[in-house]
């Protein structure tokens, strides 16, 4: 573990390109099986720490970060989907997104810039390759995805129920990867709200 919580150790490229084809992949089918909209946002929250087989928060990667979020940034843009990366706990998990999506949905925009061990490789990553990046506290995302146990579950936009979305309907696929996990991506099938229900009837 090193002293200062950030990396010094160089992943090799072969390391990260699985990394960014295991990225896309999950993200590809998550946005499949979400049927998302142009002009939504996808959340998403990273432990690049959780990546390299660290405990979470005590080994950031600015290079795992970075890979993460371009192999993210190109599948949503290519969509014309909004990406929103979450904070670690030191800045209270807010969010960087481009400008342009905290005015369409009226977010309320924090000042801050994060760093390595104050708000995450993967949050740094986002600020410094958006075009237009802005911080903001809250938000209601339409799908997201964990990498690392970093608790998006406040980001995300509750389901209605009387209109239940396509993912609800087909089970939730909720990804992400665990400590030790530079190959293989852990796929959690969650029953729906709806089949929920009607086992407690």
């Amino acid at each position: 573990m090193s002293a200062t919580g950030i990396s010094k150790e160089i992943e090799t490229a072969g390391q990260l390109e699985e990394l960014r084809q295991e990225v896309r992949i999950a993200a590809e089918e998550l946005l499949s099986a979400a049927n998302m909209k142009p002009g939504q946002i996808l959340v998403v929250g990273c432990s690049s720490s959780e990546i390299a087989s660290h405990k979470i928060g005590s080994y950031s990667s600015a290079e795992i970060g970075k890979a993460v979020f371009e192999e993210l940034y190109a599948v949503t843009k290519s969509q014309g989907l909004y990406l929103a990366a979450q904070c670690c706990e030191h800045l209270n998990r807010a969010l960087i997104v481009e400008e342009e999506a905290a005015e369409k949905y009226g977010l309320e925009m924090v000042n801050v810039v994060p760093q390595l061990k104050a708000g995450g490789s993967f949050a740094t990553a986002a600020y410094a390759g958006f075009e237009h990046p802005t911080a903001v506290e809250r938000i209601q995302a339409h799908a997201g995805i964990d990498i690392g146990d970093t608790f998006i579950g406040m980001h995300l936009d509750p389901c209605d129920r009387r209109r239940p979305c396509d993912v609800c309907e087909n089970e939730a696929e909720i990804y992400w990867r665990r400590a030790g996990a530079l190959s293989g991506c852990e796929i959690k099938k969650m029953r729906s709200k709806k089949k929920r229900g009607n086992q407690e009837k």
